[in-house]
């Protein structure tokens, strides 16, 4: 009967994660603040919230009996890997996209004013990523995957600089913006990660680790960062490297 959910889960899983992967797009290149801009991005964040969700239990449906709910791993991986990798780093990158998708939605519903996100769920999603992470990371010392110690720092950097923005005095008139494109693409990163890594592994176990399945959101993620990152601090008359406004060179701040 388990299995027969765990199936489920996957299928649902896959259909709203499919969801995100194309409506993620649409906000990325589309007009910033435009109606599709909106629309497509609350698409992608209702989409990736369920997918998280589902992913949440099917981790913990895995950590109660790795083997019984993933068959096709029999013989190719040890009931340890099975737990660690699809069980405790696949809560904590469930939790991370949870995280990240939600922080990132309230930033935008509340632009600078900042103290708004200080909600009981966002605060408390912060902090339940850390646990998570130090807990991926421990997991994976103690079956020394490396994989589950690096991604862990990922979720621990995460709770922190959200928390950091969270209770910012006075933070810059487009850090709300910044703020929502880093977590936004981060969620969109995450989603491409899982569908590479663990959607491989039913069709090649051996891409489970393969270092490009990881690599490669990474990469495209953390360029698309970078650029909208730049033509914010542009469009405000800030210097992109200095983050200091470009007036200061003339004497007036």
């Amino acid at each position: 009967m388990e299995y027969y959910l765990f199936r489920g889960l996957v299928a649902l899983h896959m259909t709203a994660g499919a969801i995100g992967l194309v409506a993620f797009w649409i906000p990325i290149f589309g007009r910033k603040g435009g109606d599709a801009h909106r629309r497509w991005g609350r698409v992608f964040n209702w989409a990736i919230l369920l997918a998280g969700g589902f992913a949440v239990v099917m981790s913990l449906l895995t950590l109660h009996d790795p083997m019984g709910n993933h068959p096709h791993l029999v013989g190719k991986f040890d009931d340890g890997f099975v737990r660690g990798i699809f069980g405790w780093m696949m809560l904590h990158n469930a939790i991370l996209t949870l995280n990240l998708v939600w922080y990132g939605w309230l930033c935008i519903i509340h632009r600078r004013n900042n103290a708004a996100t200080r909600t009981p769920l966002n605060i408390a999603l912060q902090y339940l990523v850390i646990v998570a992470a130090i807990n991926c990371a421990v997991q994976g010392w103690l079956i020394w995957q490396p994989l589950m110690m690096g991604i862990a720092v990922v979720g621990i950097a995460t709770g922190l600089t959200n928390l950091w923005y969270m209770y910012s005095r006075k933070p810059g008139p487009v850090e709300w913006q910044k703020e929502h494109l880093k977590a936004l693409v981060g969620a969109g990163i995450s989603v491409y990660t899982a569908f590479l890594a663990f959607g491989s592994v039913r069709l090649m176990p051996s891409l489970a680790l393969n270092p490009f399945m990881w690599a490669a959101p990474l990469t495209v993620g953390l360029a698309i960062i970078i650029y909208h990152r730049f033509s914010l601090d542009i469009k405000s008359g800030r210097n992109p490297f200095t983050g200091r406004r470009r007036a200061l060179q003339a004497g007036t701040d």
